[in-house]
């Protein structure tokens, strides 16, 4: 068994957990029903203090034992949810994502902060719970009782548990080592005695190394319940024989025992007298039958009998073992696969398209026919291959939205507003890299319109607005991009004191301020800010940039629309991955260039009857449709003499429409994108570059670029006519 890898294992399902718990938390108080909720909850934190356990992680078992004592009381009804006792188990669930980073880096010990911070929640836990009944020594009859009413007849003498384990054949594979479950329940008490059992080991040449032959029998000293006692064997109790006997337990219930076990029952009886679970008297009753008594005559019993003949026990296993394998064929539905497996598959898909690319042309050149149908055929497979490739890569946006749950709970308390999180469009996909690395983005501008966008509540009711303000998270699919807003319905974002402090810095012009959209735009500008106090969320002029900054290195683009009194949307556009793309390749000159296929809407001939020069801007009549559009030429400066016949590649990103004036158009062409060195990062209208099948390199064009820069450049020439685009 890899205990790195199951440790692995452990620390992302923990934070999964710990993410669940915290869903469920910042819910939690307008439910009405808040059962089901709360189990939830507690099992989270069980699960993870459970598995800590395994892995002797006796940092986090302890601290998250308070925690689970007092979601016990939540759940039994003696301590009620309040605002107060969820900003605690908030914190707390904080801090057991403390610990398990610590884990994660290795570090040996924990660091002062850290242990002072545990020592003080772990105080206020106990504040909590203090005045409420904990988890107390029960006699184990009240906390099973048994089913036989003559059990309660013969108490047994010993003040110890009994703790019967068979482990599966299969535990081990499943990552169960069964000294972690021993080493688990000296956390909990002590053990007294043990037994091994090892009567199921082969011989050695017949034995697996992968699979469990040994099982125990130990009496336990413990003030901990029943429940929780067998709480630590729930992760094997499906495949493995578990019991738990407690203090004084019946003598039938060892009789019970000894008959449901496989091994002989005079070792049996013997292995339980070297525990001190059963004296020999005890254990003598048990060998042989209770002395016949009237009663027994009149309501003979069958448990003694039947513990020493053990009649068919099989039958029953086989029975509980049917929807046992069912149940685990359904939840096996899905396998968790290190990041670094996918990328690396990804990445070898790359190469084989590009191979591909490079067997497809050698066939044309050929001119093999029966070869070039093969090609086709594989050309066609390397696509479904990619495109399943690729799917396993794309993941709901909505974990990602989830998070700001939390941020704008704690950051509206901070402010004395009162703010509530709309989520919509949690179920768009898009790449996991884009995921991980949109969430900074997106912190500061959900934080930016908490602190800048919604007012305080008396000053939204004098405007005669909800007194409780919205944020609203929107994603969804758009020509080939993914669209991410943020708005929210606050005050908007103030133009004159905007256009002030862009005077003040030099940006603009008094003499000419930019419109609307022009001047939004500057509040993305390194330093660039209009708060009059500095507080810990904004006023530095630090973020907004960083913001447009990691979007840009996205090949992305993020726009912000505001009304005056309305509120405030920024929209940001994100390709959906960047990896792979279906791109339609131009020509001009030598040069080759892929244009993303899902922004081409269609291609035209340039002719004089449509293309007209006007001044310094280029544009031509689609059907009656003013057109803008560049020249690649132009652009970026190819020698040679153009075609007679060019063609327009017609693309539409975020409903702007322009033009892209080329010598030849080439068809489409699998684009595997490979990033530009730093040396190119200062290039205008290209965004990374491809692998040809011939081996030459063709640029991908920065569509989104483009359409910015020839809007900006219409704008322009609208006010200055004689300004020429460089």
């Amino acid at each position: 068994m890899n205990l790195d890898a199951a440790l692995k294992t452990y620390i992302a399902e923990s934070r999964e957990m710990l993410q669940e718990m915290e869903d469920i938390l910042l819910r939690i108080e307008g439910m009405a029903d808040q059962t089901e909720s709360l189990n939830s909850i507690f099992r989270a934190a069980h699960t993870i203090k459970g598995s800590a356990g395994l892995f002797g992680l006796d940092g986090i078992v302890a601290f998250t034992h308070h925690v689970e004592t007092l979601l016990d009381q939540c759940r039994t009804g003696e301590t009620s949810i309040t605002e107060n006792l969820v900003a605690l188990l908030l914190q707390c669930s904080d801090h057991i994502g403390r610990l398990i980073d610590d884990l994660e880096t290795g570090a040996e010990a924990l660091s002062p902060e850290l242990q002072q911070q545990g020592s003080d929640l772990i105080s206020q836990l106990q504040q909590t719970y203090a005045s409420k009944p904990t988890d107390t020594p029960t006699p184990a009859p009240a906390d099973k009782p048994s089913s036989n009413p003559a059990s309660q007849d013969r108490p047994t003498h010993s003040e110890l548990w009994h703790i019967s384990l068979r482990f599966g054949l299969d535990s081990l594979r499943d990552g169960m080592d069964p000294l972690s479950f021993l080493h688990y329940l000296g956390t909990l008490g002590e053990i007294n005695r043990i037994q091994l059992i090892n009567h199921n080991m082969p011989d050695f040449d017949k034995m697996d190394p992968e699979s469990c032959y040994l099982g125990f029998e130990l009496s336990y000293q413990s003030d901990a319940s029943q429940n929780v006692i067998e709480e630590v064997f729930e992760f094997i109790r499906q495949d493995s024989h578990v019991c738990v006997l407690p203090p004084h337990a019946d003598l039938d219930d060892f009789a019970r025992l000894i008959r449901e076990l496989p091994e002989n029952d005079d070792d049996l009886i013997n292995l339980l007298v070297q525990c001190e679970s059963l004296t020999r008297a005890e254990a003598d009753t048990l060998i042989a039958p209770p002395a016949v008594t009237d009663e027994s005559v009149a309501t003979p019993s069958q448990e003694i009998p039947s513990a020493i003949d053990k009649p068919e026990p099989v039958p029953q296993a086989q029975n509980t073992a049917k929807p046992t394998a069912v149940r685990g064929s359904s939840e096996n539905q899905s396998i968790r696969v290190d990041a670094d497996k996918l990328d690396h598959l990804i990445n070898l898909v790359g190469e084989l398209v590009i191979a591909g690319a490079g067997a497809s042309l050698n066939a044309v050149n050929n001119g093999d026919t029966e070869l070039l149908e093969s090609m086709s055929t594989l050309t066609r497979l390397v696509e479904e291959v990619r495109d399943s490739a690729l799917q396993l890569r794309m993941v709901q946006i909505g974990g990602t939205f989830n998070r700001f749950h939390r941020v704008v709970r704690d950051v509206s308390k901070e402010l004395n507003k009162d703010i509530k999180l709309v989520i919509t469009g949690a179920d768009t996909e898009l790449d996991k890299t884009v995921v991980e690395k949109i969430g900074d983005p997106l912190m500061h501008l959900v934080r930016n319109s908490i602190d800048h966008g919604i007012e305080p509540p008396e000053t939204r009711i004098a405007a005669g607005k909800p007194a409780t303000g919205t944020v609203q998270l929107n994603a969804y699919h758009d020509s080939g991009s993914i669209v991410i807003e943020i708005s929210d319905d606050g005050g908007g974002l103030d133009r004159e004191r905007i256009l002030a402090k862009a005077i003040r810095s030099g940006l603009v012009s008094a003499d000419q301020p930019p419109d609307n959209s022009e001047l939004f735009k500057l509040i993305f500008e390194p330093g660039f800010s209009t708060a009059e106090t500095v507080s810990n969320l904004s006023g530095r002029g630090v973020g907004m940039d960083v913001v447009k900054r990691n979007i840009s290195a996205l090949r992305g683009s993020v726009e912000v629309n505001s009304e005056a009194g309305k509120g405030t949307v920024f929209q940001i556009r994100l390709p959906l991955t960047l990896a792979i793309i279906d791109g339609f390749m131009v020509g001009v000159g030598q040069s080759s260039f892929v244009v993303p296929l899902d922004i081409v809407i269609e291609c035209i001939e340039l002719t004089n009857n449509i293309g007209t020069t006007d001044s310094d801007r280029d544009y031509l009549d689609l059907r009656g449709e003013v057109l803008p559009y560049v020249r690649l030429r132009d652009m970026f400066a190819i020698n040679g003499k153009p075609p007679e016949r060019e063609s327009v590649v017609v693309v539409n990103y975020a409903g702007v429409k322009a033009g892209l004036v080329v010598d030849r158009l080439m068809g489409e062409f699998q684009t595997v994108i490979k990033p530009l060195g730093k040396i190119f990062s200062h290039l205008k209208g290209i965004s990374g570059s491809s692998i040809l099948g011939n081996g030459d390199v063709a640029l991908i064009i920065d569509v989104p670029g483009l359409i910015q820069q020839i809007t900006a450049l219409e704008n322009t020439a609208y006010a200055l006519p004689k300004q020429t685009m460089h």
